[in-house]
């Protein structure tokens, strides 16, 4: 049975973490990642979050004979930028939980 004072600072360090982590969600939302698809002629950006905030579509993709192709390549350049994204997320949480995986620990993300 854990004494008093390891409750109290167990819970320090609880506090700790959490103020990271509300840190670290904070640098995610600003932090723009490119994802690019058709060698650049469509580029999605999105936020560490993986919340999409622009998709580029260069007008030489663009033929209306081929909506099928373009639609394949924002959907390839949204999810390569979201994919970047993630593994933003768990190199930022893998740093806060120092590599542990910390089971029943809902991350808000």
């Amino acid at each position: 049975m854990m004494g008093k004072g390891g409750l109290g600072n167990m819970m320090k360090q609880f506090q700790k973490m959490q103020a990271r982590m509300e840190e670290i969600q904070a640098e995610l939302e600003k932090t723009r990642i490119e994802g690019t698809a058709g060698g650049g002629m469509v580029k999605a950006t999105v936020n560490g979050k993986q919340e999409l905030l622009e998709i580029k579509i260069d007008p030489e993709v663009v033929d209306p004979e081929d909506i099928e192709m373009l639609q394949d390549l924002i959907v390839a350049a949204v999810n390569q930028a979201r994919q970047k994204a993630q593994e933003l997320q768990a190199e930022q949480m893998s740093e806060l939980t120092g590599g542990l995986n910390i089971p029943g620990m809902n991350l808000p993300f």
